[in-house]
């Protein structure tokens, strides 16, 4: 109840300090409610809107259920000035922080945050709406200056990278590229200036990670020069940092997208052992395993079955290993081992214990940020069906992956269809194939 106070307060000084009365902010949700073009039936009256307000913020308040969070996002999202503001110190975070106090999940603010996020793409807006007014002033003047870089703006451009990241599967590729654009830029006159001594690693850490992240982005927008020289700065960057686990994230990212680019395996195979190299010599035993586990997938696809079985034990072995304090906990589990799993078994196992894998995977992938995950996923799923010699189910679960191909752009997504139909090849005078390319024609032109 302590917890739920302190978010009824914050929600009643964020009313306040727009100056609103529970009148005024109930007709300015039903205002919103209006553009975003939901049902006005869907909405009580302004006095019924405003006893839910006061219910909010009272003693013993209630969560807003999701539409009412929806409009409270869009209205403390927007600046009185009509700009959007989603950063640290924004009203909308502090809204976001007020319903965690009342009880509302993580897993929904994401949702939220990620809604607000799309909208400024939709407006023309990009990085700026994720960084506070006083934090854009820095920007400006570290970019003029780097030796005026300090902790909070090295932090805030951080901040923005994970943000742009968290995207992928929300946004499209093409509007994530904008936004992440003027970080990089950033980035890169930061490290090329007199950035202070301290704060000099952190610097890189984020340059890094901006870069990758732009890189494979890059790809997935058929890029391949761009993408190229990105993970080259970013591998550069990443290498004059401490502890080599970093290195290890560019290299797998630049593996993964040179399978799909490039025929052939030899280039992504150097690259996965350069990633294994300087994950044995790196603090994350996180980032050891996802390497071990590339690495069983290059050899399953090279069919080399020992290999691959090898490089999962091992996988398995940095899994099962205490992560409490690893750098990088979060950027691999076993979930995504799983699908690993179920590579190698396509490739040089039993194909029905793929399937049994893929579809494990693929049912725990269910965040939105998940989505190209859960495509390329679910594809892996139908070419075991296939294999396992029940292609009209396969194309079933195909018909599934096209919509997430389309909603995010995503080339590997894309990829992985056109070689799963490419499999589908014997049955191609069945009508649920030609209803298949039907599909694939009307929703990715191709």
């Amino acid at each position: 109840m302590d917890d739920k106070a302190t978010g009824a307060a914050i929600l009643k000084r964020l009313r306040r300090r727009r100056g609103l009365s529970l009148a005024d902010t109930a007709r300015a949700l039903i205002a919103i409610a209006g553009r975003l073009g939901l049902p006005r039936t869907s909405l009580p009256t302004i006095a019924g809107l405003q006893r839910s307000v006061a219910r909010w913020e009272s003693g013993r308040p209630a969560l807003p259920d999701a539409r009412h969070q929806l409009l409270l996002a869009h209205l403390y999202g927007h600046t009185p000035a009509g700009t959007i503001a989603l950063g640290a110190g924004s009203d909308l975070a502090e809204l976001l922080g007020a319903l965690t106090l009342l009880g509302e999940s993580a897993g929904r603010l994401a949702e939220l945050r990620s809604t607000l996020v799309r909208t400024a793409t939709d407006q023309g807006g990009g990085m700026l709406a994720l960084l506070s007014p006083h934090m854009q002033a820095g920007l400006a003047a570290a970019m003029a200056d780097p030796s005026r870089v300090d902790e909070e703006l090295v932090a805030g451009l951080s901040t923005v990278v994970s943000d742009v990241n968290a995207q992928v599967g929300s946004v499209p590729f093409v509007r994530l590229q904008l936004m992440l654009a003027p970080a990089l830029e950033a980035c890169r006159r930061m490290a090329a200036g007199p950035v202070p001594a301290p704060l000099l690693a952190r610097v890189r850490e984020v340059s890094a990670s901006a870069h990758t992240l732009a890189g494979r982005l890059a790809f997935e927008t058929r890029d391949d020069v761009a993408s190229r020289s990105l993970y080259a700065t970013a591998t550069r960057e990443a290498g004059l940092l401490p502890d080599p686990w970093r290195r290890a994230t560019v290299h797998m990212s630049h593996a993964l997208t040179t399978l799909y680019s490039t025929q052939g395996l030899e280039a992504a195979r150097v690259l996965v052992d350069s990633a294994v190299g300087d994950a044995r010599a790196g603090a994350s035993v996180v980032v050891r395993a996802r390497a071990h586990a590339l690495q069983a997938e290059i050899a399953a696809r090279a069919g080399a079955q020992r290999q691959a079985h090898a490089a999962l034990r091992l996988a398995w072995y940095d899994m099962e290993r205490d992560r409490g304090d690893d750098p990088s906990a979060m950027s691999f589990t076993v979930v995504h081992l799983r699908g690993f799993e179920g590579v190698c078994e396509l490739y040089v196992g039993d194909a029905a214990l793929a399937h049994d894998r893929f579809a494990v995977a693929a049912g725990s992938l269910t965040a939105r940020r998940e989505l190209v995950q859960r495509a390329i996923t679910t594809t892996d799923q139908a070419l075991a069906r296939i294999r396992m010699e029940d292609p009209q189910s396969a194309a079933g679960l195909l018909h599934e992956c096209v919509l997430a191909a389309a909603t995010t752009g995503g080339r590997v997504p894309a990829l992985r269809l056109r070689r799963a139909r490419q499999a589908l090849r014997p049955w191609r005078q069945e009508a649920w194939v030609a209803d298949l390319d039907d599909h694939l024609m009307d929703v990715l032109g191709s």
